[in-house]
């Protein structure tokens, strides 16, 4: 108990004295996971809401596989990404693999099932008499869903939130794609289970609780978002 209580000071000290290693993980970390949720959001934001104001057939299985895959392995993602862009895939060409983009990529597909159906449900809530309106007006279509998304825009970022933090807290996708390259593709996730198993418990408890208070921070901004 005591080799464990002097390991968690260690880590405490590992952070405030703003430890150089902890600072480059973590900054690598957050630049990774943000500009995923971005480059997804991008894509899914739109695409949630041309589902959502299209009436076609197998519309709502669309919308229970779409819902199905928010809990998708991440290991099943970083297989499905790893062949995609290693060297005899149709995406080997661009050299993504073992890169900080290719972890870009591969979270950005681990979230979209997220962002989709969330952006789907904000935008379902969405007082109808807007859409109405908004068409009464001559609105085009594509106005008529910038419109209802400025409405629902608290949710909307909310679902943004939530890819963020699952893409933060995923250890699959930047492992297998990733390799957990030191100073250049090793993230909070990586870091924690190697040096775990190094039995550098010091180093892994401080990333342990950086990640946990950037989790906490995205859950009390997504609450507040959904508060609202």
């Amino acid at each position: 108990m005591e080799e464990i209580w002097n390991g968690f000071l260690r880590a405490l000290e590992l952070i405030v004295t703003l430890n150089p290693e902890v600072v480059e993980i973590t900054t690598r970390s957050l630049t990774i996971s943000l500009s995923s949720a971005f480059l997804a959001a991008l894509v899914c934001i739109p695409l949630g809401g041309l589902i959502e104001f299209h009436r076609f057939r197998g519309k709502r299985m669309l919308i229970n596989v779409v819902q199905t895959l928010y809990s998708l392995p991440t290991v099943t993602v970083g297989l499905l990404v790893f062949l995609l862009i290693s060297r005899s895939g149709p995406l080997g060409g661009f050299g993504l693999l073992f890169t900080p983009p290719g972890i870009i990529l591969g979270q950005a597909l681990l979230v979209s099932p997220i962002m989709i159906g969330l952006t789907i449900t904000a935008l379902a809530a969405v007082n109808p008499q807007i859409k109405d309106t908004a068409k009464s007006l001559g609105a085009t279509e594509l106005q008529i869903i910038i419109t209802v998304i400025k409405e629902a825009r608290q949710a909307v970022v909310a679902a943004l939130l939530l890819g963020f933090g699952r893409a933060l807290s995923e250890v699959g996708v930047a492992m297998m794609i990733g390799g957990n390259i030191r100073g250049y593709t090793r993230v909070l996730t990586t870091s924690i289970a190697l040096e775990t198993s190094m039995g550098n418990l010091e180093l892994s408890m401080a990333l342990g609780m950086i990640l946990i208070s950037i989790s906490l921070v995205v859950n009390l901004l997504m609450n507040r978002f959904q508060g609202r």
